[in-house]
């Protein structure tokens, strides 16, 4: 088999395009494939019709490689002249239109582009990192497209952090299947509304069951400016409120222990994220010595029980006794003396009683916060992102759930 026969059968080049010719530059170690177009006339790609050939274009597309060697296609590219929709280039079946690399290229890209660093695979596949980047925007953009009307019965709202200084991304979840929906810059109400407005339907909205969300006020107003029904659909998450709660109990050590320490006192020494964490995460002699500050009269000790106590509400399966608990618990509380709690307090009753719809609707962020830990590994893999719209990009790209193979 001729060297054009070879890469004809490999390519799957069929008429009208035909191989012309195959040139091996060794010292370069580059394969050029040069592709020739045997037709008159060719079909416009908007509409299919046959029209005369008005002019070509050189176009070359990176292929995967010939052994060690870089191999190029490289053809003059017919563009067709259709009287309904003007001049067009044709479309060819190796490539996409507008990529200077044919699929299969793509295709071994992405394969990585999922296992590595987008550095990592820029210098193994001899790319530049815009070029690599370029790959994974393209992948993105023909998963979105191809992605159909979304509907989605349990969903998760939460924020990301791009970089320090508090900026942030508002990433909307499929609670179910644990993929990412939506993300916007900031963490504001226009940021939820494009997604209420734009991400879905409004047969989708309608069939949405219930939303997990932390207490930030723009996403609840604009969930209940655009979701029917939202008041019995918003679910504030447990997690969340854990979050609070913890940042109380903290506060309050904080606290003690400067006064401790002034009257030589290091009990609390050490201990901070012994409040934090739970107690099965402790080694044995951590556990010991935790139960003894627990048992004593040290404020963080009524906080820390006052914490513990409060999560006790997702356990209840009835509205009417999780309100009862939680007016008990309330009453202790607001009675601790203790200031970073008693602000907790008011602050859930002031949100209970989508704190209550958990009842009917026992979801959580859990799938987000998985999410977000395999969010914060691409970060940590990348080294950080140069703008916001890689980043985004790359959520996308690695926890959207997408078709991003080109076809």
């Amino acid at each position: 088999m001729q060297d054009r026969e070879l890469y004809a059968t490999i390519l799957g080049i069929q008429p009208p395009w035909r191989v012309e010719r195959v040139e091996l530059d060794a010292k370069a170690e580059r394969v050029s494939v040069f592709l020739e177009y045997q037709a008159a006339a060719c079909s416009c790609p908007e509409c299919g019709r046959e029209c005369p050939v008005h002019d070509h274009r050189d176009r070359q597309w990176r292929h995967l490689d010939t052994c060690q060697y870089e191999t190029l296609l490289q053809a003059r590219l017919p563009r067709v002249a259709c009287p309904e929709h003007g001049v067009h280039q044709v479309r060819v079946a190796w490539a996409e239109a507008g990529s200077h690399f044919t699929a299969l290229f793509e295709r071994l890209a992405i394969d990585w582009l999922r296992e590595a660093p987008v550095l990592a695979v820029a210098r193994r596949m001899r790319l530049s990192w815009d070029e690599t980047w370029g790959i994974q925007a393209r992948a993105v953009k023909r998963g979105l497209e191809r992605r159909k009307d979304v509907r989605p019965i349990f969903v998760g709202v939460d924020e990301k952090a791009f970089r320090r200084g508090h900026r942030y991304v508002t990433i909307v979840n499929d609670l179910v299947e644990a993929e990412v929906l939506f993300v916007s810059l900031e963490r504001t109400r226009e940021s939820l509304e494009e997604f209420w407005r734009e991400g879905l339907s409004e047969q989708a909205r309608a069939e949405v069951v219930a939303v997990a969300m932390d207490m930030w006020e723009p996403y609840v107003q604009a969930t209940r400016a655009h979701l029917p029904g939202a008041e019995e659909k918003i679910v504030f998450d447990k997690f969340h409120v854990a979050k609070h709660l913890n940042e109380a109990v903290d506060k309050v050590r904080r606290g003690e222990h400067k006064e401790l320490r002034g009257e030589g006192d290091q009990r609390l020494k050490g201990t901070k994220y012994w409040w934090l964490r739970p107690l099965g995460d402790l080694n044995p002699e951590a556990q010991r010595a935790f139960r003894s500050l627990r048992n004593s009269d040290l404020k963080v000790a009524r906080a820390w029980t006052l914490k513990e106590m409060a999560m006790r509400l997702w356990e209840y399966r009835s509205k009417g006794w999780a309100e009862r608990f939680f007016k008990r618990w309330y009453f202790w509380a607001t009675h601790s003396r203790l200031k970073p709690i008693i602000k907790v307090a008011r602050m859930l009753k002031s949100h209970l009683s989508n704190l209550l719809t958990y009842v009917n609707y026992p979801i959580t962020n859990a799938a987000s916060e998985a999410i977000n830990g395999k969010i914060q590994a691409l970060k940590a893999k990348a080294r950080g992102f140069r703008n916001p719209e890689n980043f985004i990009s790359a959520i996308y790209f690695h926890c959207g759930g997408l078709d991003l193979y080109p076809h």
